[in-house]
């Protein structure tokens, strides 16, 4: 019986050559320091050759419309199933994208909206639950006899037809920011006070504003409500002028009609078609939630059904641990017949939602927008979607599934490994947690070093052997009897003798509204299980407001108050992946070509 992967002669990246056995149906950890071909072993060998071979083995016409992987630069590899891999940042989703997309629990939940549902006729009456909806057949109004189909479930998507008409689906508007169409009001109309007028339209507006009633050469703090009311708000009347282009030296009558400076942006807005045209105008927007939909994203014909008294919106605001208990007592609830199609659309939602729960997610709502989700967040989505199936044969590879993660979501990650081990599938584990390269039956270590001098197989083996191996140096670790470099803390007293950055916030996301103080001058870490709020306080609070008090603009809506003396600089490095496209390097992101090029 086969029960391992052979490789011969690996020479990915920086691998030198290498020839190792990885034990099948088991969890094998590759460890090794940064660079020293963990991933160029897991993803550029064994991944590589998994799907080149699964891809190879469908027929041409289902691969044409299919990337080709290339062949990875190795002698031989023998007896690889199928392969998937976890990358360890997935990319951040899109503003159409949710949890509840992403993790395909609302494909569910509108089915169940969908079939079983008391649906609204025109004249806005109720019906009882019927098996004529999956039927696909006509219902009839009781109350007012009018005929009329419920809707699909596709009616029910704001991806699709059930998209409100105003927000085209996003839940978010953009409106015109009034705070940034005149940002000086000591300059006089004539030189530029209004701005959208200088970038977006003719400077012939001046012109007509002033036939409009309004003075021109003061200060724009002086004129009268009036006068402001006519530049942000007039009326779209023809006036007729005198007008004299400064670059032509050209003058002439004209007939024209008054842009206020409102409408200014708005017309801007409507003929924008690529982003060089949005740039130009987004500076005089902002975001706000839909007037119609109000953050929902829905039609209000797909806010219309009715299930166990709330509507599909309702719904998807309650967290995945309070949806989960409410669509459990969703048959029961229904007329007998229909309660063997209600429980296997129920069934098929709680076994999708069971293994999110036992990642750690139950907190999340089904509308919360996917790129407001934290790294680790993104990561247990990707990871319940890709091991849902519960396949089997299946050989895949982890790439430092860890990472974002808190040591107590760990427990979850590795119940999700050995339900895969479980089910008789094979799992790498790339890692440098030792919490959980403990789970693996197997170590292979590359080392000893990065780069050039790395590359090596230097230790393999159960975990007992890689512990008694004077060659490992993931080993003491392993073993608990590593040294480890402990740096002093600050004395308390002292703490804060630098300065203080006081943060003042409004609730946003799962984050509570909070008072915090951060010291300057130090070195300040922010800790806590994945989506308790780490992220949305640092990335979503703190620095928006730093950089808004720096620009000397508004701060975002949910901020109170912000304090940082001596802050004149926010510089940002977050877990976004630096690879730009195919012509980027280390040293062109970096710049070091730059300096190269000037002594050339």
């Amino acid at each position: 019986m086969i029960d391992k992967m052979l490789i011969r002669g690996a020479k990915v990246h920086n691998l030198k050559n290498i020839d190792v056995d990885i034990p099948l149906g088991k969890i094998v950890g590759i460890a090794g320091v940064s660079g020293s071909g963990k991933s160029s072993l897991a993803l550029g060998v064994l991944y590589a050759e998994g799907s080149r071979r699964y891809l190879e083995a469908l027929s041409t016409y289902t691969r044409r419309r299919m990337t080709q992987a290339s062949r990875a630069s190795v002698d031989e590899v023998l007896y690889v199933p199928a392969a998937l891999a976890l990358h360890q940042r997935p990319g951040v989703p899109g503003i159409r994208s949710t949890f509840g997309t992403g993790t395909e629990l609302l494909n569910s939940l509108r089915l169940m909206y969908s079939r079983l549902a008391s649906h609204r006729c025109p004249n806005g009456h109720y019906l009882a639950p019927s098996l004529l909806v999956a039927a696909g057949k006509e219902l009839v109004c009781p109350a007012c006899g009018v005929h009329f189909y419920a809707p699909s479930a596709e009616e029910l998507a704001f991806n699709s037809q059930g998209a409100c008409q105003k927000c085209g689906g996003t839940g978010m508007v953009h409106t015109v920011d009034m705070a940034t169409l005149v940002p000086d009001e000591s300059l006089t109309i004539d030189e530029g006070a209004v701005a959208p007028w200088n970038s977006l339209m003719w400077s012939l507006m001046t012109d007509i504003c002033r036939e409009m009633g309004v003075r021109t050469d003061v200060p724009f703090r002086e004129l009268t409500e009036r006068e402001k009311n006519i530049v942000f708000h007039g009326p779209a009347e023809k006036k007729h002028i005198f007008y004299h282009n400064k670059n032509t030296g050209q003058a002439g009558d004209l007939d024209f009609t008054y842009f206020n400076a409102v409408y200014t942006v708005e017309n801007a807005l409507s003929k924008v078609k690529d982003e060089k045209g949005m740039k130009r105008v987004e500076k005089f927007l902002k975001e706000d939630v839909c007037p119609d939909c109000h953050g929902t994203r829905l039609s209000s014909a797909a806010r219309a059904p009715r299930l166990r008294g709330i509507s599909l919106d309702e719904a998807c605001t309650m967290s995945l641990t309070q949806l989960v208990e409410w669509v459990k007592s969703v048959p029961s609830g229904l007329p007998e017949e229909m309660r063997p199609m209600a429980e296997s659309i129920c069934e098929a939602f709680q076994s999708t939602a069971k293994r999110l729960m036992d990642l750690g997610l139950g907190y999340l709502t089904l509308d919360r927008s996917a790129s407001t989700l934290s790294t680790g967040e993104r990561q247990r989505m990707q990871l319940a979607r890709a091991v849902r199936n519960r396949t089997t044969g299946v050989l895949y590879v982890l790439d430092e599934p860890s990472i974002g993660l808190h040591p107590s979501n760990i427990v979850g990650l590795t119940g999700v490994m050995h339900d895969l081990v479980a089910d008789g599938n094979s799992v790498i584990l790339v890692d440098h947690d030792t919490q959980i390269l403990k789970e693996a039956d197997w170590i292979v270590e590359m080392g000893p070093e990065a780069g050039a001098k790395g590359g090596y197989v230097i230790a393999q083996g159960a975990i007992p052997a890689i512990e008694a191996n004077s060659a490992s140096q993931i080993g003491p670790f392993l073993a608990g009897t590593a040294e480890t470099k402990l740096r002093c803390c600050t004395e308390k007293e002292t703490l804060f003798a630098n300065g203080t950055i006081h943060l003042s916030t409004d609730s946003i996301h799962t984050v509570k509204p909070l008072e915090v103080d951060i010291p300057k001058g130090r070195l300040t870490v922010v800790t806590g299980v994945s989506g308790s709020g780490k992220t949305t306080m640092v990335l979503e609070s703190l620095i928006p407001a730093l950089e808004a008090t720096i620009a000397g603009s508004a701060l975002p809506a949910h901020i109170r108050t912000v304090s940082a003396d001596g802050i004149a600089h926010v510089k940002l490095i977050d877990a976004t992946p630096i690879g730009i496209n195919v012509r980027s390097t280390v040293a062109t992101y970096a710049g070091a070509h730059d300096e190269l090029r000037k002594l050339c």
